[in-house]
């Protein structure tokens, strides 16, 4: 059994251009796809956030029409509600990144509020690229790389190819002329090469040890790959 690291937003709420503090946090689908598939293959689950705060689950992930019904969008809160791990989160800062053999960030529009200004997940992501291990993100997850800075001012995902939350995507779901920025703009303007596929589509891009998923869709198969990586 290996320890894979869970990183969360601690947000629970995204600020748009106008200062509407919409409610948010993490995506239930991108965290529980992979939460399911990791434990299923024997890896244990570690959650950790920013100061530790319980992470907040954005209640619009969680409606019976993005989940194929109520049935399903009921077994996701469950699943939730009894994992241990997400009402348990270690404190970011506390984080050895050499006690696990993976990492994974989900998304939510939550990231864009505190991961992406975050100096300690922007090292754990430096340092985790570098360490050669298997790191994954996904959706609005890729926002926390735009923290990920080298001493230099250069992000440290320059260059690598990635799929993230794209400028249609947002455009679709009614926040992007409400946005003080889009994810695919800040990603490509920090040198990040930003792989778009079709909207809500599956859209899985591998480049070295960095696995990313465009959209919720693509939290599944990104799970399938990290798990190839592991071996």
């Amino acid at each position: 059994m290996s320890k894979i690291l869970f990183v969360l937003t601690g947000a629970d709420h995204w600020t748009l251009a106008d200062g509407t503090k919409h409610p948010s946090g993490f995506w239930a689908e991108e965290a529980v796809a992979p939460y399911e598939a990791f434990r299923a293959a024997g890896h244990e689950i570690v959650v950790a956030t920013p100061g530790g705060v319980v992470p907040t689950v954005d209640e619009s992930s969680l409606t019976p029409e993005l989940n194929g019904g109520q049935e399903n969008a009921d077994r996701i809160r469950e699943v939730l509600t009894s994992a241990a791990e997400f009402s348990h989160p270690l404190p970011l800062a506390d984080v050895d990144l050499d006690e696990y053999a993976a990492v994974f960030y989900p998304g939510g529009h939550g990231p864009m509020e505190d991961l992406a200004v975050d100096a300690d997940s922007g090292r754990l992501l430096a340092h985790a690229l570098d360490s050669g291990k298997p790191l994954a993100v996904v959706c609005h997850g890729p926002a926390a790389l735009l923290a990920a800075t080298r001493a230099d001012g250069s992000n440290a995902f320059a260059g690598y190819r990635v799929a993230a939350f794209t400028n249609a995507e947002e455009t679709q779901s009614g926040f992007a002329d409400r946005a003080k920025w889009l994810l695919q703009d800040r990603l490509t303007e920090a040198g990040v090469l930003v792989q778009t596929g079709e909207p809500w589509a599956p859209n899985v891009v591998v480049d070295r040890n960095l696995v990313t998923g465009q959209n919720p869709a693509s939290s599944a198969p990104l799970a399938t790959e990290l798990l190839a990586k592991l071996g």
